[in-house]
């Protein structure tokens, strides 16, 4: 995981486009990712998540959340 950055985030609320395809580990907190066709997800600890390219989204951080993360394919 060496070259997968880390970031952090406190509790928050934020509209977010992935222009790249991001895969994440998360390491710490938690997140409610809700989608513009109303799907809902939560994250956490332990998860490993794949956010597609060209994906709007609010993420409302619960927790404060510390993930990995590699952008592209």
């Amino acid at each position: 995981m060496k070259s997968w950055p880390i970031w952090e985030c406190e509790p928050s609320k934020f509209q977010w486009n992935y222009d790249d395809k991001e895969i994440c580990l998360i390491i710490e907190g938690q997140a409610k990712i809700s989608t513009q066709n109303g799907d809902i997800y939560v994250i956490k600890a332990g998860d490993l998540v794949e956010f597609p390219a060209g994906l709007n989204c609010e993420w409302e951080v619960t927790k404060s959340i510390k993930k990995h993360y590699r952008l592209g394919s």
